[in-house]
């Protein structure tokens, strides 16, 4: 975050330098008082009247220009801040989910707009005008020194009543915010569990827990706005206050004869607008904590140890993949998911694992792609650590079907081109090695059909074998699929067989993970998964033969 933030500094400098200038130029309205009370009423003179207001109406038209300037200024700052933050937040996201961490940063994308919201609005001009607030009182001063004395205590008061609002207010507004993002990773978790919540009557329940959730964090703001409430209305009465106890001393200056009308009038003027940006701050602190809670997000974010990339770029992969000691373990779970795990493929050969559940099937499989990163061990691509393999390079070397596949709102051909700009030409040649062209074909715009949210028009098997389809796009040439016939029927589970029998022709590297035995019949090995260990690897013939005596 500091070096993001080092990279636009000079919108911050040059804000800070029109701040100055405005608050120099913001003099001028005071000392015109202050010379036609003292100047222009007792010597009459029209073109003295003249000459100063034009000064002022154009030390004022100076602002007004410099104001819009800076306002432009800061929301281009916003919108660089967001355009720097949001790649790198995703980034740090999808590694979050890599690396099977904790959702805490699941808002982290709201925290960059709040952080635009923040630079781009009007609580930072607060910040930027209050550091100004000794140049006003030296003016005061400079005045009178009773009346500089009278406004040092006035600053310092307001000070003071800033400081209890940021310590009576910090922590309820940061445990409100952090309640907050609880309720709402929970409505998050049931909207993608709307099936479930509605068919077994759920809602109730779920209703009740957000409310649960929810009235935490409305306790905790009620309490935050209580208190901020009562310094707002103290602050208000204390920067009126200040300012007639400056009027009262003033007119007692002047009774005196020490001092002029206009220099009562002028030093009134100065101290209201010295302890504006002051009131400003205390009325808009839930911003700024809001801000300074986001700004701490990303920074633990970001701080997450970055994956190294070898800096050369390494040829296309044959498909030898070989896995050494592979160990991985969650935290807070005391034995390993896989423990110990060795086995090695050579170019074009097939492998099936098989093992009960909750054997760790789908974790080594994850493993292998490098999805995941395993606790000790490596997993080796034709020699290189694939979890070390740069990802946008890696890639494309790369086909992988999960458990529950997801395609994205877009046409199918551009689920199929993993998003990225498709090539026709490629886009039909993975759904055909897929044999899923046909099924596409009798779509409603074929590969031009438009999926929305979740592709819910389409049923599980459709998305399973498009999510094939989109696995083989390109040239892959290790390919992992996870139960890829869980949601298919006898003529997609045929498909998927002449599927994997051209892949054996094209001599691509593929890894099934599979509870039935039939896709097991073409493939050159097997592996016995239990308890996260490798109980068994080796021919299929002779590894079948034993898993059958043995289960007889």
């Amino acid at each position: 975050m500091q070096k993001i933030l080092a990279g636009l500094r000079p919108y911050l400098v040059f804000a800070g330098l029109f701040s100055l200038a405005m608050n120099l130029l913001l003099l001028a309205p005071p000392l015109y008082m202050l010379q036609v009370f003292d100047r222009v009423l007792t010597s009459r003179s029209d073109e003295t009247l003249l000459v100063l207001s034009v000064a002022v109406a154009m030390a004022l038209v100076s602002m007004a220009a410099l104001d819009i300037v800076r306002a432009y200024l800061l929301a281009a700052l916003g919108t660089a801040l967001d355009r720097r933050l949001g790649p790198k937040v995703l980034d740090g996201l999808l590694g979050e989910a890599a690396r099977l961490g904790s959702r805490e940063h699941a808002s982290a994308l709201r925290d960059v707009h709040c952080l635009r919201r923040f630079f781009s609005g009007s609580g930072i001009l607060a910040l930027f005008d209050a550091p100004w607030l000794p140049v006003f009182l030296l003016v005061i001063t400079l005045f009178h020194p009773l009346m500089g004395a009278m406004a040092l205590a006035g600053a310092l008061v307001m000070l003071t009543l800033a400081f209890v609002n940021e310590r009576m207010t910090r922590k309820p507004l940061e445990r409100s915010q952090a309640e907050g993002r609880r309720a709402a990773r929970f409505i998050d978790t049931s909207l993608r569990n709307a099936e479930v919540v509605g068919a077994l009557g759920m809602l109730p329940a779920v209703a009740r827990r957000w409310v649960e959730l929810n009235e935490v964090a409305l306790v905790e703001q009620t309490r935050a706005t209580r208190s901020g409430a009562a310094i707002s209305g103290l602050t208000k009465f204390a920067r009126q206050f200040i300012q007639s106890a400056m009027l009262a001393l003033g007119a007692y200056i002047v009774i005196d004869q020490q001092v002029t009308a206009g220099v009562m009038i002028a030093a009134t003027i100065l101290l209201g607008r010295a302890l504006a940006p002051v009131e400003q701050l205390i009325a808009g602190w839930r911003a700024l904590v809001e801000a300074r809670g986001a700004w701490r997000r990303l920074s633990q974010l970001f701080a997450a140890p970055a994956t190294a990339e070898p800096h050369t770029a390494l040829p296309a992969p044959e498909g030898r993949l070989a896995v050494e000691n592979l160990v991985f373990g969650v935290r807070g779970v005391q034995r390993p998911i896989i423990r110990g795990a060795s086995f090695s493929l050579a170019p074009g050969e097939s492998l099936g694992i098989i093992g009960p559940s909750a054997s760790g099937k789908s974790t080594l499989a994850r493993l292998l792609i490098g999805v995941w990163r395993p606790s000790a061990g490596a997993v080796r691509l034709d020699g290189a650590d694939v979890s070390m393999w740069p990802r946008e390079s890696l890639g494309p070397h790369l086909g992988y079907l999960p458990q529950d596949v997801e395609l994205f709102a877009g046409t199918i051909a551009r689920n199929i081109a993993r998003l990225d700009q498709p090539d026709d030409a490629e886009v039909v040649r993975a759904a055909q090695r897929a044999h899923v062209h046909e099924l596409i074909l009798r779509l409603p715009q074929g590969y031009d059909t438009e999926l929305g949210e979740g592709a819910s028009a389409l049923s599980p098997g459709q998305r399973q074998r498009i999510g094939l389809a989109r696995a083989l796009y390109g040239t892959p040439r290790l390919i992992v699929l996870d139960e890829p016939n869980a949601n298919l029927d006898h003529d997609g589970e045929q498909a998927l067989l002449a599927t994997l029998h051209g892949l054996k022709a094209e001599a691509v590297t593929v890894i099934i993970v599979a509870h039935r035995p039939s896709l097991l019949g073409g493939v050159d090995k097997v592996l016995v998964l239990r308890e996260g260990a490798v109980e068994a690897f080796g021919p299929r013939s002779e590894i079948l033969s034993r898993v059958v005596r043995r289960a007889a």
